[in-house]
């Protein structure tokens, strides 16, 4: 079976946070998404309910892959009143036209579900391929191909290496995790029982190979009836 040997990095963190992956060719870019949050201490992944936005970035295409039902609707008014949109655009009043640029070259950017469209090509192409979730946090995260695998022999995903605990949800971003490490390390920090139960209730665990194996094993890469609704 084909397959792709991948690294993901969380970009800025220091010491770096990474792990290398291998998944089954023919994966949409939702089971992506579902890897990167299993591989991590995300909460949005497979088998689990949608938790934040997320997006890859395809711009060399002008494509965004992404969960956001609003933007994807507004792309599709858009492709079928664009005449209109644009006639209308041209009638506001000069001062409004930078604007209108913009917002225009923002509609025309296609707007693609991540359970309607694959990997391959694009990984294959662009070599690497940059993931953004949970805005607020503003996780940023790069998806590397290190290698296309002709013999792998599972229908599910395998970690084979990696660094570092990551982050767990809702922490603020990289200096709130740093700040969370402080605490949560600290038995004479008064806040330190108060962030460990927190940290229990988001489901924080460090780095741990085995458990995230267990938790891949779970994806599976035919359509499920969430996969429909999403």
């Amino acid at each position: 079976m084909k397959a792709y040997q991948i690294k993901i990095e969380l970009q800025n963190s220091d010491p770096l946070i990474w792990r290398r992956v291998i998944m089954p060719a023919g994966a949409t870019f939702n089971r992506l998404h579902d890897v990167i949050q299993n591989v991590f201490n995300f909460k949005s992944g497979y088998p689990y309910e949608p938790y934040h936005l997320f997006e890859f970035d395809l711009s060399a295409d002008n494509i965004r892959v992404i969960n956001d039902e609003e933007a994807y609707q507004q792309h599709q008014y858009y492709k079928k009143n664009r005449k209109e949109i644009e006639e209308k655009m041209k009638n506001t009043p000069p001062e409004f036209a930078k604007f209108n640029q913009a917002h225009l070259e923002n509609l025309s950017t296609v707007i693609r579900k991540p359970t309607g469209i694959k990997i391959d090509e694009y990984i294959e192409k662009y070599g690497e391929i940059k993931y953004i979730y949970n805005y607020g946090d503003d996780w940023r995260i790069l998806v590397i191909l290190e290698e296309i695998v002709e013999d792998y022999h599972y229908g599910y995903p395998t970690l084979i290496d990696g660094a570092e605990t990551a982050p767990p949800e809702d922490v603020g971003g990289l200096p709130g995790y740093y700040q969370f490490l402080k605490v949560y390390h600290n038995p004479n920090h008064p806040e330190y029982e108060e962030v460990r139960a927190w940290a229990k209730e988001q489901y924080f665990r460090e780095y741990d190979a085995e458990l995230i194996n267990e938790r891949l094993k779970a994806i599976k890469y035919k359509k499920t009836e969430w996969d429909k609704l999403r």
